[in-house]
């Protein structure tokens, strides 16, 4: 569990990211599940993008994509979810305590 310091902290990081992955009326499903577990792994810190015709709900999503990659959920803004997995062997980011 992230505290609001690490929060802050990674959202200032996130801030400059561009959504890699976008999540259109399919929704949901395993295979981009686990694209974003091998880039999570790969990155640590990713955001996601809600296409207009997503039929979900967009904090719905956002905790389906972070229970199933088994991430935090850092920030659901506007249709933006940023989601943060820290790398077991590229770890780059260092969060404060």
């Amino acid at each position: 569990m992230l505290t609001g310091k690490q929060k802050r902290f990674l959202r200032s990081k996130a801030h400059h990211l561009n959504p890699i992955f976008q999540v259109g009326k399919a929704g949901v499903n395993e295979n981009l599940i686990q694209q974003i577990d091998d880039a999570l792994e790969a990155r640590e810190l990713i955001k996601v993008s809600i296409l207009q015709n997503c039929f979900e709900d967009k904090e719905d999503v956002a905790a389906e994509l972070s229970s199933g990659a088994k991430a935090e959920l850092v920030q659901v803004i506007g249709n933006t979810i940023v989601l943060y997995k820290e790398s077991k062997e590229n770890k780059q980011l260092e969060l404060p305590q």
